[in-house]
């Protein structure tokens, strides 16, 4: 894998979060930037953007009921430290070495590197605006002149971004060669110019789908010149970041790191668990690994083994730690689980147990790879996202054949990853049969009932990005998710700030209190 010899830095990341945010410092002397820093600072901004990620990703994950990260988070009840980290390191770390590469790279003439720069910066910006709503943005990065950089609108900032997509596209022009940058420097795509190219205009699709209820007409006139363009169109191109299999250092997934190589912090969510077994679908073998073959809710013994946790479950936990189904090969890098499940009847086609000779067993250090994903705009969601356009902002694109395209894209993607870690195809008949079983539902179902499809396979197949699927729950209200048990609070409409920005950012004045607690019940900008 082209980023391993990266992955040293990424141990690092993830280790101790906001806490190393100098991590490249020693590489870097300020007043006399040179390209062989570039090459070096390039890698890092992609390494930190994702261990950075671990909180964020965790916590909308159990928002929107794909997995169980804090049983308080679950019950919609927020605090200051619950995204603290990924905050800090964003703006300290990721994000003030993207300027490092944009000023250094401009003022060399380094275009491919600065175009690169700027899509990671707008893509990460705009994830953030979704988060939070209004944000620091021009002044952030401006430390030594300004220590406490205001709040912007989260509308006003979308606008920058995307001209900074422009601008990044228009930089990329600039490199005659078919890299923007050399292979060993680029995490994600080698460099290559097409693929960076289709990802800034894929990044661009999801924006002004986005904010397609702020502006329907903009939001069509824009997705119609776009679709007619180079976007993300294969999983060749998915711009989807991969961790490493190493532990020493650990450059694995987090979520197989905190589950199969330490005290396990997570319940896998019941209603996740449910909506892939009720509906006989294959991924669940993938996604889900189960360490005994009978447990069930409340510590029963007589279930199929996927024992995880409703949503608002604000109980003490049991002594349940071998007892939990854990997170599968997919997205995580952790076990696949090949043993029969017990409750399978003749009426399941394509979640099946032929072929399952395995036996569950309670997850150890040793098990898994750890290699897994964080999926940030992959095929499959651009694939639905145009079926949602097509859907509700009559874009001209055929919404059926996008839906089925998204499902097909998902399936083949999990499919793959599995078989290249020591897990198993899904059989071709079943991702066909599958695919025909939707698009039979597709089509016998009403307007609303079809946006529902689309968006409920979305949120399958994006399994592994809490953030999007929070979005898109936000923008549609959907899929339908289950009543909490015990709610403490209302839905989130945003996350709360980091803590330490509110003690130290004095642009909160006396109000950051009452601005914290706002950020539950305000909707972010294109939230309508």
């Amino acid at each position: 894998m082209r980023n391993k010899k990266y992955m040293f830095l990424l141990a690092g990341v993830l280790l101790t979060g906001s806490a190393c945010k100098k991590f490249v410092d020693i590489n870097q002397d300020p007043n006399n930037p040179t390209t062989a820093q570039l090459t070096l600072l390039l890698p890092s901004t992609e390494i930190s953007m994702a261990g950075n990620m671990y909180q964020l990703n965790s916590g909308t994950s159990t928002i929107m009921q794909q997995t169980m990260w804090s049983t308080s988070i679950s019950r919609y009840q927020q605090q200051g430290t619950d995204y603290a980290n990924s905050w800090d390191g964003f703006y300290s770390q990721t994000l003030n070495d993207l300027e490092s590469i944009i000023s250094t790279g401009t003022s060399s003439q380094q275009w491919g590197y600065v175009a690169i720069a700027k899509f990671e910066k707008a893509y990460l910006y705009s994830l953030m605006v979704d988060m939070w709503g209004d944000i620091p943005y021009s002044e952030a990065e401006n430390g030594a002149v300004t220590t406490s950089p205001p709040l912007e609108k989260g509308d006003a900032i979308y606008e920058k971004l995307l001209l900074m997509i422009d601008d990044g596209i228009a930089d990329a022009g600039k490199v005659t060669t078919t890299t923007l940058v050399p292979s060993t420097s680029d995490v994600f795509y080698a460099g290559t110019k097409a693929s960076w190219i289709a990802m800034a205009n894929s990044l661009k699709l999801k924006m002004y789908n986005q904010i397609r209820l702020v502006d329907p007409a903009r939001s069509a006139t824009a997705i119609k010149t776009l679709i007619a363009g180079s976007l993300i169109s294969t999983n060749a191109l998915d711009f989807t970041f991969k961790f490493g299999s190493g532990q020493n250092p650990n450059n694995r997934h987090p979520w197989h790191r905190v589950e199969y190589q330490s005290a396990k912090t997570f319940y896998q969510n019941q209603f996740f668990m449910d909506l892939l077994f009720n509906n006989d679908d294959p991924r669940l073998r993938n996604f889900i690994y189960r360490q005994t073959a009978t447990a069930g809710l409340n510590n029963s013994t007589n279930s199929n083994g996927y024992y995880g946790r409703n949503p608002g479950d604000g109980t003490a936990a049991p002594a349940d730690l071998a007892r939990r189904a854990e997170f599968g090969v997919y997205p995580a890098g952790g076990l696949y689980d090949n043993s029969p499940i017990n409750n399978l009847t003749a009426a399941n086609l394509y979640l099946t147990n032929t072929g399952a000779t395995a036996t569950p067993k309670v997850v150890a250090v040793t098990d898994g790879t750890g290699a897994g994903v964080i999926p940030f705009i992959t095929n499959a969601m651009v694939k639905f996202i145009r079926a949602e356009a097509a859907l509700t902002l009559a874009t001209g694109d055929d919404a059926r054949a996008y839906f089925s395209d998204g499902v097909t894209a998902s399936l083949s993607s999990v499919s793959a990853f599995a078989v290249a870690n020591n897990g198993t195809a899904i059989p071709a008949a079943s991702i066909t049969g599958l695919v025909a079983k939707l698009l039979a539902q597709y089509d016998a179902a009403t307007p609303a009932g079809k946006l529902n499809l689309v968006m409920t396979q979305k949120y399958i197949a994006t399994y592994g990005n809490g953030m999007e699927t929070y979005n898109d729950y936000r923008r549609t209200g959907l899929p339908v998710l289950r009543d909490l048990l015990s709610p403490l609070s209302t839905f989130p409409l945003r996350l709360y700030y980091s803590q330490t920005e509110l003690s130290a950012n004095t642009s909160f004045g006396a109000n950051a209190g009452a601005i914290q607690v706002a950020q539950q019940v305000t909707p972010v900008f294109w939230d309508k």
